[in-house]
């Protein structure tokens, strides 16, 4: 694991990583397979799925790339019936809280739109500076960078969080530190497989890993709390 060090921009996946959608996924996924004459998801197929990568992932549900941008847009339609239902995990507002009042820039890189997007995230939304959504499925690095140029931030001092192979990817494409949860679409173990520079086990180990400063601002915050 890297030394710890403080960030200035961090850059967040939603789905998996901020907001719990892997249920709504698997309820959702067959009536889109369907939909667009794909592969159907069995139970069985499921971990196999959570340790494959992106490209494996299409290649077993034989997803033609081709398809890729209209079952996206059907997607997002049917996140933004299904908004009410996608919650946040635990824990994310006071995350994102110490991060924003600690100085760093935080912003939001999705396939989903921004409706959609500021929907789940609520009030949490408040504390993002940069949105930049409807990311396409290999789409992300080129988002990433847009992100960075627009923050100002040099991208040593950049960290892209998420929860699937292609975050990973996509932070390395643009040389920027990487993230990964373990409590999101991939499997733990695929994610470690890739060597992240950091693995989140739990969202209390983002804000100190981020800004290592915030660690006395969370105790004191809690500490308040409890006295009041």
């Amino acid at each position: 694991m890297k030394r710890l060090k403080p960030y200035s921009l961090a850059i967040f996946d939603l789905d998996g990583t901020l907001a719990d959608s892997f249920p709504w996924f698997l309820r959702t996924i067959n009536d889109i397979a369907d939909r667009f004459n794909f592969r159907r998801v069995a139970d069985q197929d499921i971990d196999g799925l959570r340790h494959a990568s992106t490209r494996e992932i299409l290649s077993r549900l034989e997803v033609p790339l081709w398809k890729l941008p209209a079952i996206a847009r059907h997607a997002r339609r049917l996140k933004a019936e299904a908004a009410s239902e996608i919650a946040l995990f635990a824990g994310v507002e006071t995350m994102l809280r110490t991060l924003a009042d600690s100085g760093v820039q935080l912003a939001l890189v999705t396939s989903d739109s921004e409706a959609n997007a500021r929907e789940k995230l609520g009030h949490a939304a408040t504390f993002f500076q940069h949105f930049d959504c409807a990311a396409s499925i290999f789409g992300k690095p080129a988002k990433f960078r847009r992100i960075i140029r627009r923050a100002g931030v040099a991208p040593d001092k950049v960290i892209a969080i998420g929860d699937e192979i292609r975050d990973i990817e996509a932070a390395r494409a643009v040389g920027i530190t990487c993230g990964a949860v373990c409590w999101g679409y991939a499997a733990p173990a695929a994610l470690r497989a890739l060597g992240p520079d950091y693995v989140f086990e739990r969202m209390e180990e983002i804000a100190p890993t981020l800004c290592p400063g915030a660690v006395a601002r969370m105790s004191a915050a809690t500490s308040g709390n409890a006295g009041g």
